[in-house]
C-alpha cells in the first residue's frame, strides 16, 4: 500500500524533483502549489510536506490551519528559511523542520518516522519475487514456502532495506556502499559484492540467476517491486 503525501511546494523544479524521488520510493505524492484550500483533504493523507515561501498565505499560517483541522496528520517543514526563529516558529504545529539543500534519503527517513509515530502506516510486509517477504518495521526476513525467518546479518539488512527504499531504481554499487557502510568507496573494492553474493544466497532460490537482486553489469544493482 502507498502513503499518501500531500506536498505544497510552489517551486516547480523542486516540487518535480521531490514529487518523482519520492514516488519512485513507494510513495503517493499529492503536490500544490500553494495551500490555498489545503485543509479541505488534508484529512486524506498519512503526512503533509509544506514549504515556508508560499504565495499568499505562508507556509507558517497554512500549517497551524491543517493542523487544527487535522491534529493527527504530522507536518514536516521543508525550507530554505534556516534561522533559529524560523525554526522554534514552525516547530510550535510542525512535527519536523527540514532545511534545503537536502538529501531525499533524509527526507524519506524523516518522513518514515513521523508517519510511524502518527500510527498512520501499520507494518506491512512487502514481497520480494514469489517465495519472499519482508516486514521492514521488524526487520525480518521470511521465506513463504516454508513460514520460516531467514537470519540475516547486520549489514545483508542494511543493503536489503537500502534497496527497499530505492524500489526499481538502478543503484550505483558506490551509492550503496556508501550508505551502507559509511565511508568512502575505493575502487576494485569487492566487499559489496560479497555481501551481495551472500545475501542472494539467502534469498533467491538460484543464486546463480538471480530474480531479486538484479545486477547491471557496469552499472549497479537493483530490486523490482
Amino acid at each position: 500500500m502507498k502513503r499518501n503525501v500531500l506536498y505544497i511546494e510552489d517551486n516547480e523544479k523542486i516540487g518535480n524533483w521531490v514529487k518523482e524521488e519520492l514516488e519512485q520510493r513507494g510513495f503517493s505524492v499529492q503536490w500544490l502549489l500553494s495551500g490555498e484550500g489545503a485543509e479541505k483533504e488534508v484529512n486524506q493523507y498519512e503526512i503533509v510536506i509544506l514549504d515556508i515561501m508560499l504565495p499568499g498565505l505562508d507556509g507558517f499560517t497554512v500549517g497551524r490551519r491543517l493542523k487544527k483541522v487535522a491534529p493527527a496528520v504530522p507536518i514536516l517543514l521543508l525550507s530554505a528559511r534556516t534561522s533559529l526563529d524560523d525554526k522554534v516558529d514552525g516547530l510550535q504545529f510542525a512535527d519536523d523542520y527540514v532545511t534545503k539543500p537536502f538529501h531525499t534519503d533524509e527526507l524519506v527517513a524523516r518522513l518514515e518516522v513521523l508517519i510511524r509515530r502518527s500510527g498512520g502506516s501499520s507494518s506491512e510486509r512487502i514481497s520480494l519475487g514469489t517465495h519472499i517477504e519482508v516486514d521492514p518495521e521488524a526487520q525480518m526476513v521470511y521465506d513463504k514456502r516454508s513460514g520460516e525467518e531467514i537470519i540475516l546479518t547486520g549489514k545483508q539488512h542494511q543493503i536489503l532495506l537500502y534497496f527497499l527504499r530505492h524500489p526499481n531504481k538502478v543503484l550505483p554499487k558506490e551509492q550503496i556502499y556508501e550508505a551502507v557502510w559509511e565511508e568512502p568507496y575505493l575502487t576494485g573494492d569487492k566487499t559489496l559484492m560479497v555481501h551481495i553474493r551472500r545475501l542472494r544466497q539467502k534469498l533467491e532460490r538460484n543464486p546463480d540467476a538471480p530474480e531479486i537482486i538484479e545486477t547491471l553489469k557496469g552499472i549497479g544493482y537493483r530490486v523490482k517491486l
